[in-house]
């Protein structure tokens, strides 16, 4: 730092700051000051020395005002130096170079100036002996030949003992003769720079060490997105010279189906100044192409200058390599080579993408082997994979162009035919696939013989199937030709299968209601015509739905007549009418209840202990408040099973009903062997037994089976008055239909049955002469 206020202002004319450290320019613009100080120093000396010869008065006044002007300058230029990062000198110009004056900043470099000055110590003999020689030698050709001005840097032993490294500047001062009068000079400590110097060298030497040493070829480019170098490990890969590749050349290496992507990504990162990295093929010394990943970062100077690019380029060809065998792997069936289950859904989506732009059909054939078990276990799995092998090399050669065949495991196929331009087009090409699968194959000289099931399944614009759904609808047409006797094909069924997915989203529907406890019971009175009284009631369930409000049995119990979800709401069913009995003897209402039992419920080798169970839920209760209805049809179908079944069920206590009787043509050995207690006669007959003078004989033979069997009956369906008439006379009293009431919900029974009255013309209706009834 500069302090003295001479050496500021005269730095401060030269657009130099006091406050910094100058620099290489700043160094040379002091030493000129000091230079220029000195040699006017030099002149007012002369002057002065003229001056002495002069006697008069005005001379002598002259020589004060000089005599003051030259101390003047002497101690302004005592004080620059004094206060500068320069040491200033004078030598005589004698061996050893004895020194005449020193500043006293000397003591910078650890020595006094009076031990240089009196002789104490030798100027030259604080020269490191390696820089001594080369020092004198140097000085002497400035001497001889010129310039005056000279400069050098050696090595000055401190005061300390260390080495430190200055640079001398000096000026001879000559006379008229030419022979050198005084040399003057100035020492700087450059010790830092050198250092600095030092190891910027060593970090260049590192640089090219890491650079040239490595396995990565290195790269740089300039502003003008020319490259400017590239280490040795570049120039081995590529077999061409630094100087073919400077500037664009090595752009000429790139492979022409990667040149245009890797020249955008370069372009586009330099003009935003971003890091990148890429992957293309180069081409290597051997004459092939090579993978590498090149991965380029932009380069700043210290002043925060964009000055380029540095790249880093690794040879990724075995991983490349390695790369491709992995997908080959992951895509390819191992043992026939063909597409696996991953790349077929790929192609899949590809073709249904195209027959949906195109407008075209595409059909997907599944095609699973019949018998190859058996060849497994008879031949082992080494002649059941040359097996499928070959199969699977004559199923391809079945296919078009396009086409794919794809192994998704064991003797599992499927194929893609794309480009259809209606579904008969494939059929031919299924068939050649089961001719192609039938022949014979033969292994170790031995014929092996099996066949295949292929399911067809076709997709056209506007279908809605994804891919999965697709595979699976053809897999399930497998599943159909399989069961068809195998060796041939089915197409798949949209009609039937969506029938079958719409059951199955009912029952998860009826499922789901179940748990949320929206189903409820209603319950339909039964009377004695006559007499208006209540005998009974019917429990009938109703799905009370949040969306579509209150459903009748018929649109829900056909979806789980087969299904364990009907066992589940039958003894729901159960288990609620018995709950409701429970409620109706607790306000004084002491009425029986039937239910309906579906067939597949009575065939439960546990029916009678669940119903033991669900009885016990319900002490209270008496056991013959409740009874089972079962349709005719039913019955008479499990006719072998059903009377041990109901035999059973009397010993508990409850009693059967045959439902809609006289629709299964009973016969009088059944109605024997069968133990129950009521039969109801099928509302279909009731309702039109006024017109229909069969329906009513039917009921008339139905009454008489009953008296002569001893059993109880109701008649279902009635619906006017001019019914209950006719059913009176035919000697039938208990009935239940819309002209007594309609089903209705449990807490609205007691009100109804306060008010219910039977029409007069009942209690009128003439009963049948009995003995008219004992020989009917």
């Amino acid at each position: 730092m500069a302090t003295h206020p001479l050496l500021v202002r005269q730095l401060r004319r030269l657009g130099l700051s006091a406050a910094q450290a100058p620099d290489g320019e700043g160094w040379q613009a002091l030493l000129a000051v000091l230079q220029r100080t000195y040699e006017e120093a030099d002149q007012d000396r002369g002057m002065l020395e003229h001056s002495l010869d002069i006697s008069s008065e005005e001379m002598a006044e002259m020589y004060q005002r000089q005599k003051s002007a030259f101390e003047s300058r002497l101690r302004h230029l005592a004080g620059i130096i004094e206060h500068s990062p320069v040491v200033a000198v004078t030598w005589r110009n004698e061996p050893g170079w004895p020194v005449d004056f020193v500043s006293g900043n000397i003591v910078r470099f650890g020595h006094d100036p009076e031990d240089f000055m009196s002789g104490r110590l030798s100027f030259m003999a604080l020269v490191h002996d390696e820089d001594r020689a080369g020092l004198e030698r140097d000085f002497a050709g400035h001497v001889r030949n010129g310039p005056d001005d000279y400069r050098h840097e050696y090595r000055f032993r401190h005061g300390d003992g260390r080495w430190i490294w200055v640079e001398v500047r000096m000026w001879l001062t000559r006379s008229p003769d030419g022979e050198v009068a005084a040399t003057h000079g100035v020492l700087i400590d450059v010790s830092e720079r050198k250092c600095a110097e030092r190891a910027l060298r060593e970090s260049e030497q590192h640089f090219r060490t890491l650079a040239n040493g490595g396995a990565a070829l290195i790269w740089t480019s300039g502003v003008d997105k020319l490259c400017t170098y590239f280490n040795e490990p570049w120039l081995r890969f590529t077999g061409r010279s630094l100087e073919q590749e400077l500037g664009n050349g090595w752009t000429e290496g790139i492979h022409p189906e990667d040149f245009e992507r890797a020249m955008q990504i370069y372009g586009e990162s330099f003009d935003r100044r971003e890091s990148f990295s890429m992957e293309y093929r180069l081409h290597h010394a051997d004459g092939s192409y090579h993978w590498i990943q090149d991965v380029g970062n932009p380069r700043f100077d210290t002043a925060g200058a964009f000055i380029g690019y540095i790249g880093f380029c690794y040879d990724i060809s075995a991983q490349k390599e390695q790369q491709r065998q992995l997908e080959h792997v992951a895509h390819f069936d191992v043992l026939t080579g063909l597409p696996n289950r991953i790349l077929l859904a790929d192609r899949l989506r590809q073709g249904m993408y195209q027959a949906r732009r195109h407008g075209r059909q595409l059909a997907v054939a599944y095609i699973d082997l019949d018998g190859f078990k058996a060849v497994n276990d008879s031949h082992g799995h080494a002649v059941g994979d040359r097996l499928l092998m070959e199969l699977a090399s004559r199923m391809r050669q079945c296919l078009r162009e396009g086409d794919t065949i794809a192994r998704l495991g064991g003797d599992e196929f499927v194929t893609i035919l794309v480009d259809l331009p209606d579904t008969e087009t494939c059929i031919p090409l299924v068939k050649r696939l089961l001719a192609a699968t039938a022949q014979p194959v033969v292994v170790d000289g031995m014929p092996i013989r099996v066949s295949s099931s292929i399911g067809i399944a076709y997709y056209a614009a506007g279908d809605d199937s994804d891919a999965e759904q697709l595979v699976r609808h053809a897999d399930q047409a497998m599943y159909q030709a399989k069961q068809s006797g195998k060796s041939r094909f089915m197409v798949f069924d949209a009609a039937h299968d969506r029938a079958v997915r719409d059951r199955h989203q009912n029952i998860r529907r009826i499922r789901r209601a179940l748990a949320e406890n929206r189903f409820v019971l209603h319950y339909q009175p039964k009377v004695n015509l006559r007499t208006g009284e209540l005998v009974g009631a019917e429990a009938l369930i109703r799905w009370q739905d949040p969306d579509r409000g209150l459903l009748m049995p018929g649109t829900f119990l056909p979806e789980i007549g087969d299904h364990p979800l009907g066992i589940r709401l039958g003894e729901w069913v159960i288990d609620t009418a018995l709950a409701q009995i429970e409620v109706w003897l607790a306000q004084g209402i002491d009425l029986p209840v039937s239910v309906n039992i579906a067939a597949h419920h009575l065939q439960r080798p546990d029916f009678v202990g669940r119903l033991r169970t669900l009885l016990g839920g319900h002490p209270n209760v008496p056991i013959d408040r409740l009874s089972l209805e079962v349709l005719e049809t039913s019955a008479l179908e499990e006719v072998g099973h059903m009377p041990a079944l109901f035999a059973a069920c009397a010993d508990l206590g409850v009693s059967f009903a045959l439902d809609d009787f006289g629709t299964g043509y009973s016969s009088l050995t059944y109605l024997k062997r069968l133990p129950v207690r009521v039969l109801k006669i099928d509302q279909s007959f009731v309702r039109d037994m006024l017109s229909d003078p069969d329906d009513l004989a039917i009921i008339a033979g139905v009454l008489g089976l009953a008296r002569s069997f001893g059993r109880e009956v109701v008649a279902e369906g009635v619906e006017t008055v001019a019914h209950g008439e006719a059913l009176l006379r035919l000697g039938c009293e208990v009935a239940q239909g819309y002209g007594i009431a309609r089903p209705m919900p449990a807490t609205d029974l007691p009100a109804w049955r306060a008010q219910w009255h039977p029409d007069p013309r009942w209690a009128m209706a003439l009963a049948p002469d009995p003995a008219t009834l004992a020989s009917g």
